[in-house]
């Protein structure tokens, strides 16, 4: 199998979608290894919330974005992620 799938060229493309995968893998599991980084975010969009901003917002994931320096997607990702396991009270 793996031989038909070098021989079709879809084994590079396989890899190439792990990739994506892998990098928010590693930037989710910073996190979850340092709840320190963790409760700084929550206080951070908790206080996007008190200026009437949704943590979600373009606004909001393209400041985080900039601060961690991750792209608007791992941004968004990192705000989703970090709202679901230790502050479900942002919005």
């Amino acid at each position: 199998m793996i031989a038909l799938l070098l021989a079709s060229g879809l084994w590079a493309g396989l890899g190439a979608l792990s990739t994506p995968a892998l990098a928010q893998s590693q930037l989710l599991e910073s996190v979850k290894q340092n709840p320190a980084r963790a409760k700084a975010l929550c206080d951070q969009m908790r206080g996007f919330n008190a200026q009437g901003l949704s943590a979600t917002s373009k606004q909001a994931v393209a400041q985080i974005a900039r601060q961690e320096n991750l792209s608007p997607m791992d941004a968004e990702v990192l705000t989703t992620y970090v709202i679901g396991l230790h502050c479900p009270d942002v919005r």
